[in-house]
């Protein structure tokens, strides 16, 4: 069906990132690429001094790992960890790449999603591609 979907992966409890992962499986076309995507968001100004130096270094690391285990029973996958805003950085690196479709795993809202927003809503409000959502 699709030739190249992205998966962004989020490691935040309450999304299924494993399930995206099926569903992008079964949606794949036969040599298919598929991409698993992780955006670690800057850490702010005022936070910096209160974390080791070699934090987020450590984190890529310990993500990147992560997204190699997990990309393992996906012929033709890659991985790519970016920093910067979640959303944004997803339609960025979408709009960059042009795939097919894009496999995002969203929680399910709260009150704090109507006034502001989550990753998964901003992706399928803007993304130029079909987007499926999973809960």
């Amino acid at each position: 069906m699709y030739k190249h979907i992205l998966v962004p992966v989020s490691f935040e409890e309450g999304r299924d990132s494993a399930g995206a992962l099926d569903v992008a499986k079964v949606l794949a076309d036969d040599g298919a690429r598929i991409t698993l995507l992780h955006v670690i968001e800057r850490l702010p100004s005022y936070a910096i001094s209160y974390v080791p130096q070699d934090y987020v270094k450590n984190a890529r690391a310990a993500i990147e790992g992560e997204l190699t285990r997990m990309a393992e029973d996906l012929p033709r996958a890659d991985t790519l960890v970016i920093e910067g805003h979640a959303g944004r950085t997803i339609l960025d690196w979408a709009e960059d790449n042009t795939p097919d479709c894009i496999v995002i795993a969203s929680h399910r809202p709260g009150m704090q999603n109507l006034l502001l927003g989550s990753t998964a809503t901003q992706v399928v409000r803007h993304a130029a591609c079909a987007v499926h959502v999973i809960r």
